[in-house]
């Protein structure tokens, strides 16, 4: 990869390490036309090389990573090395982050939340986090992660988490690798739901091969 912006020493880790903590940074990728998703709806069918090593470098550094629960179904994750909080109002667990060590998998969800009980029976009480009414409060939950020492978090959207906590002002970075695809149709962009505006600078650029990868902090 070439530097086209920012500090021309460090390997990848070095160039997209955490300023302080705590510190909430979120990646998406798209494409050239602004697509969140491929064909089959599934950003794993956009990105590339250059976009999956950076994802690594993020996962690694991170402490907890945070996702909504229909993105984790529909992307097929499995555990990550950090806890994965997944984000749900109806606290559900997708079958394949079901079945692991305690505390890999984490819900954070609301007291009315449907499936609260049997989340609550997969993964233990002390991992599933009742943040709010009929909605899950996600001032709080970064709140309470932090409060768990879990102070370098990642978020990895979908759309509409990635618009929520930037309306919620918990966003400190934004990553995104746009590749140089187009694919049209009507596919998500990588924020989704009401407007919001934040502005934002740009840190760091990268260059591979066409792709696009940088790093944008939110202005005070």
């Amino acid at each position: 990869m070439r530097v086209l912006l920012g500090p021309r020493n460090g390997d990848l880790a070095d160039l997209y390490a955490v300023p302080r903590r705590p510190w909430l940074r979120a990646n998406m990728v798209g494409t050239v036309d602004g697509a969140a998703t491929g064909p089959d709806g599934r950003s794993g069918s956009i990105n590339n090389a250059a976009d999956q090593r950076v994802f690594a470098v993020l996962r690694a550094q991170a402490d907890a990573v945070v996702v909504g629960a229909g993105t984790a179904r529909a992307e097929e994750y499995g555990p990550a090395d950090a806890p994965l909080v997944l984000v749900s109002r109806r606290a559900e667990v997708p079958s394949g982050l079901r079945g692991h060590e305690p505390g890999r998998v984490l819900v954070a969800t609301c007291a009315t939340a449907e499936h609260l009980e049997e989340a609550r029976a997969l993964l233990g009480d002390e991992h599933v986090l009742v943040l709010g009414e009929e909605s899950v409060d996600l001032v709080a939950l970064r709140e309470t992660l932090v409060g768990r020492g879990w102070e370098s978090l990642l978020s990895e959207g979908g759309p509409h988490l990635l618009a929520d906590l930037l309306a919620a002002g918990l966003v400190d970075e934004l990553c995104t690798t746009v590749v140089p695809r187009v694919i049209a149709g009507d596919g998500p962009r990588i924020t989704a739901g009401p407007p919001v505006d934040v502005p934002m600078s740009l840190e760091l650029l990268l260059e591979e091969r066409g792709t696009l990868l940088a790093r944008w902090f939110v202005e005070p």
